[in-house]
């Protein structure tokens, strides 16, 4: 569901319409009739990363920090 308010109804109504957008709703505030901003939910946040959890799971050459062939940089590779 969309809710579009002005931007004095917003300002009276901030608890309300936030509220409203954490639920999943979309609210539009408008100035003049023209929409101007849109108030919705920040991202859940990822969890901590634990350093070390799949040690010895990723294998690299010992060469893959070598320079690579010219070839390579002019797409002939």
């Amino acid at each position: 569901m969309t809710r579009t308010v002005d931007i004095q109804t917003a300002k009276n109504q901030l608890p309300k319409l936030l509220s409203l957008a954490l639920k999943g709703n979309e609210v539009i505030i408008t100035e003049h009739d023209k929409p101007r901003a849109k108030i919705v939910p920040v991202a859940a946040a990822a969890g901590m990363r634990t350093a070390g959890l799949h040690k010895g799971k990723i294998k690299t050459s010992r060469d893959f920090d070598a320079p690579l062939p010219d070839g390579f940089w002019a797409g002939k590779e």
